[in-house]
């Protein structure tokens, strides 16, 4: 996947349509959730999330975001149910988050941004691997989670403790033993539709699962993720904040709840 873009003013989301022109497509994400216009479909079966923390591997800077890897050779960790048919393995989840608490969430509902926004990646086994799934229609499907300020969160700190580790861009550590399970909120109510990667190369193979209750973050804990670079260890260091993409034309696409 190219490096060239990011969330500057030159290499920004405003810009990523020259280098991917399918950013003006059809199915882009993310959306803003009108909750009004959502309609509820009694069809959409509830989630199952079975995560295996014994495949979690590592956790490493991107230059974009921080991402948690998981081993993705078998069934060990997979989201089932929901809008999906078949089975669906995780790859990994990462987050987005801004330069201040009132906004960094990519998903927006009823146009509030949140503080940031948990996106946990995951393929449909009906393809070979990850690569070839991500260009497929039903390729993918991502859970989204919002941030919310309010206490601190034990679960989120076990991500936030070696954050330190990989501050600069292009570094990582071993991440072993972690359930993300703990990173999801108490009911799995959601809204689902159609759309896109939110990063480049915006493929628009994803099913969005975006869940209607948030978790909490402190103001520490979030402060503790704007702590990470962009930058490389050795050049001048860039604050990693508001690596996010904005809402995105709904262009006739149905947003479906499954609770009322």
């Amino acid at each position: 996947m190219p490096h060239d873009w990011g969330y500057g003013a030159d290499n920004g989301p405003d810009t990523w349509h020259e280098k991917f022109p399918i950013a003006n497509g059809p199915r882009q994400s993310p959306i803003d959730i009108v909750t009004g216009e959502a309609r509820y479909d009694p069809e959409l079966r509830p989630l199952t999330l079975r995560y295996d923390p014994s495949v979690s591997l590592d956790i490493i800077n991107n230059g974009h975001s921080v991402q948690v890897t998981f081993s993705d050779d078998k069934d060990a960790s997979t989201l089932t149910g929901g809008p999906i048919t078949g089975t669906y393995r995780l790859k990994q989840f990462h987050f987005h988050w801004g330069s201040s608490d009132d906004k960094g969430s990519e998903h927006t509902v009823d146009g509030k941004l949140y503080p940031a926004e948990l996106h946990l990646v995951h393929w449909n086994t009906t393809y070979p691997n990850f690569g070839e799934a991500a260009s497929k229609s039903d390729g993918l499907a991502v859970v989204g989670v919002f941030l919310e300020i309010g206490a601190a969160n034990p679960q989120l700190q076990k991500v936030i403790d070696v954050l330190d580790a990989i501050k600069a861009k292009a570094t990582q550590t071993s991440f072993a033993d972690f359930d993300p399970t703990t990173l999801l909120p108490n009911t799995l109510d959601y809204w689902t539709y159609d759309g896109s990667l939110t990063t480049p190369p915006l493929l628009e193979s994803v099913t969005w699962i975006v869940c209607k209750k948030s978790i909490s973050a402190s103001p520490a804990q979030m402060e503790k993720f704007r702590s990470l670079l962009f930058s490389v260890e050795g050049e001048p260091e860039c604050q990693m904040v508001d690596n996010y993409r904005p809402p995105q034309p709904l262009k006739g696409r149905e947003v479906r709840s499954s609770s009322k």
